[in-house]
Parts: C-alpha cells; structure tokens; sequence
C-alpha cells in the first residue's frame, strides 16, 4: 500500500503561511518518527511526500528526510515556476532520485488564474523534461485553469490534490462537478483521494458524507486514475491517520481487489515513477 499524499513540518524552521498558532492540532512538529508506527499499523508500505512551504530550501529538506527515511518513497517539493532559475533548481533536486514532482500552494496566490501567467506556464513546460509531474493544490475556482494547463501541456502529468476541496460540509458539489468534468476527461489529468474528510464537517462527519464526491470521482477518472492519500497530519483536524483509510477503504470494496490495489498502490508508483 502506498499513503501518496502526507505531509512532515517543524514549526518556524519554514514559512508555513496557512498554519497559525491558534490551531493546537497543526501548529507543532510532524516528523517521521510519528508516522512510521501508524503507517506500518495499517499496512502502508511506502508515502508521497508533499510540500508544505514555497521554499526551495523545504524541499532540500524532504529529500534529507527520504534519505534517512526508507518509506519515503518519493518528494513532491516546490520550485518558483516563474523564476529564470527554475532550471538549475530543477537541476539540482532532481539529481537525488526521490524527487519526483513538483506544487506550489496555488490556493494561496491572491490571482486565480495565477497557474496561466505566462511566467508560471513557462516554468511548468520545463518539468517534463525532467520527468516530473505537478501536483494541483486547487479549488473549483481553479479548476478553469487548470484545464488549460493540462490542454496546452499534453505531455505534463498533472494530479489534483484532495479533489480540488469541494465543501463537503456545506453541500458544495453541483459547480464543483461542472467544474471537475472537463478536466478530468483529459488522459494527463489524475486525482486523489485525499483530504476530503477536512472539507467535511470535521466533529460530525460520516463516511457516507463522502460518498457521493468518490463515487463522482470514480466516474470521471476510472480506476485507472485515482490514489489514495491520507493528508497526514492535517487530516488529525477531522479524523485519525486510521480512520480515514477504513473510510476509504469501505467506500471503494465494492471494486474488485485489482481495482482496489491500483487505487491503493498501482497507481501512485506509476504516476510518481517509484521504484
């Protein structure tokens, strides 16, 4: 089993803008030591890890921590697309051979449409030849543009993180599905099932709330195009590492095990290229 979608983080060592200190459950360290036990409980194998920081320094970081970490199997760090250095960034990160894609905080970004300057699609251009891909941190404000990145970057992967944040609390999903369904009809477009139980109510929420936003997801992308991701630890907001896995898991048995395991595994090693 592969986690494609989990965080680690010491507070003031980067600048985490969306962590505040008001919040008692993400505003202290997450590091390796805490996730291996639970990772190796529930049967996962192997994580993606995710930025957390637009700092070219995190992202040395994480690769440090994949070195001194086996199931670490890939980094999703952060270089600035727009810059005239994203090359030689790219150069160096690359050269460790767990770095295997690229996100930047688009939510963050005062423009929506952020992903589309022509600066940013120019950065973006440059990852394929490096062989990575870009993971969308979006909403359905987003979602617009990000079909035209992944439109008129054909040969760029492309996931969208916790599918694109539909507000499962309050009911969101007609926009969202409209939204969604042009982009994901094209074949460079993945998704994860990650970080939907935070879009829930975090104190009330069931496992049935999320239903309708997979069963839509799988419609849309297939199995062939989904991974699992517990979004660890900002998942602790609303649910244990183990919880969310059993709410997927029962979400999806009614696939066939072969679905299941490229959901759970397959899949994340062959967009992220693991070895």
């Amino acid at each position: 089993m592969i986690d494609a979608h989990q965080h680690f983080w010491q507070v003031g060592r980067f600048d985490y803008p969306w962590m505040t200190s008001d919040n008692e459950v993400l505003y202290r360290d997450y590091l390796p030591a805490q996730l291996e036990p639970v990772s190796r409980r529930n049967g996962v194998d192997q994580t993606v890890l995710v930025q957390a920081s637009n700092s070219v320094a995190e992202s040395r970081w994480l690769l440090q921590l994949a070195d001194e970490n086996s199931f670490i199997a890939a980094v999703v760090g952060w270089v600035d697309l727009a810059s005239l250095e994203t090359s030689s960034h790219l150069e160096e990160l690359t050269a460790h051979p767990k770095f295997k894609g690229v996100r930047h905080l688009v939510e963050s970004e005062p423009h929506d449409d952020w992903i589309v300057h022509n600066e940013v699609l120019n950065g973006l251009k440059i990852l394929p030849a490096f062989d990575l891909s870009f993971d969308l941190l979006v909403h359905t404000r987003h979602l617009k543009y990000a079909r035209r990145v992944a439109e008129e970057l054909p040969e760029l992967s492309l996931v969208i993180d916790h599918l694109a944040k539909p507000s499962i609390e309050r009911g969101e999903f007609d926009e969202w599905a409209c939204e969604l369904r042009p982009l994901a009809a094209l074949a460079n477009v993945y998704c994860k099932l990650s970080g939907l139980v935070t879009q829930a109510n975090w104190t009330t929420w069931t496992t049935e709330d999320l239903r309708p936003y997979v069963d839509y997801a799988l419609e849309l992308f297939g199995v062939e195009r989904m991974m699992f991701g517990s979004d660890h630890p900002v998942c602790l907001l609303a649910a244990t590492y183990d919880r969310v896995l059993d709410s997927f898991q029962e979400l999806l048995k009614g696939l066939s095990a072969t679905d299941r395991d490229q959901i759970f595994a397959g899949n994340a090693a062959r967009f992220y290229r693991l070895n």
